[in-house]
């Protein structure tokens, strides 16, 4: 029931308190799934996340495949994970994310902010690049880009060196860059320590193929064996190395 008063703007309709306290539709909170393995950092993002109005998490997940499963059931909006899953690689779990034509957006979270990893990420079909130092406002700003269709890197990386022209002369003579996708996951984890066995799982190939990209990117970076591959990557910081 309603009544009618009349104004400087002419008669306008007033709710009775009855219709006002009928239910309103409100936004359901954005989904989120986290994927670590440490379960501190696990439960530490969840509460930072669940702070922020308008996002909740509702899984967590210890490894890529249980990730993938909790992702294939629930397709939250969003899925944070963290680069240095060592069941799988969270770039080829995004492909497969993107490959089922899920609707859930994946994000990376990681220590590492060169150039070529944060690439790579954005290649596979991430939606944002999140260094593990990244403030609360940040986490808020990146999960309201993904929600709104965009991608967000951690302002700490500088996004327009990543696809400007300008250094490219400069970035084709650097050995690194001449690096394929693939070898570039092989060297990443190779100077991680992962035997070659390991790799072949976390990326979904062969031993034998494993072998062959490991020949190829020690032919491209002119290094011949593993210590040479981690003292290069530990001068470029070019591994999430153990402290």
């Amino acid at each position: 029931m309603s009544t009618t008063v009349s104004t400087s703007l002419g008669a306008m309709p007033v709710s009775s308190p009855e219709s006002l306290r009928s239910p309103r539709t409100e936004t359901a909170p954005v989904e989120i799934l986290l994927a670590d393995e440490l379960t501190l950092v696990r439960e530490g993002l969840a509460a930072l996340c669940n702070s922020i109005p308008g996002f909740r998490v509702i899984a967590q997940a210890g490894s890529a495949a249980s990730a993938l499963a909790e992702i294939e059931r629930l397709e939250p909006a969003v899925a944070l994970l963290d680069l240095g899953l060592s069941d799988l690689a969270a770039t080829e779990l995004i492909r497969r994310v993107r490959e089922q034509g899920l609707r859930t957006r994946c994000a990376v979270l990681s220590t590492r902010k060169d150039r070529k990893t944060v690439l790579e990420v954005l290649r596979a079909g991430a939606c944002g690049f999140l260094l593990k130092s990244s403030s609360p406002q940040q986490m808020a700003e990146a999960l309201a880009q993904f929600t709104q269709g965009g991608i967000y890197v951690s302002p700490q990386i500088e996004v327009m060196s990543l696809f400007d022209d300008a250094g490219a002369r400069n970035r084709t003579s650097d050995p690194i860059e001449t690096l394929s996708t693939r070898e570039f996951q092989v060297f990443s984890l190779l100077v991680e320590g992962v035997r070659a066995k390991e790799i072949a799982a976390r990326l979904s190939l062969s031993p034998k193929t494993v072998d062959t990209y490991r020949s190829s990117l020690m032919r491209k970076l002119d290094i011949h064996d593993v210590a040479g591959l981690v003292k290069f990557a530990i001068k470029r910081d070019l591994a999430e190395l153990p402290g």
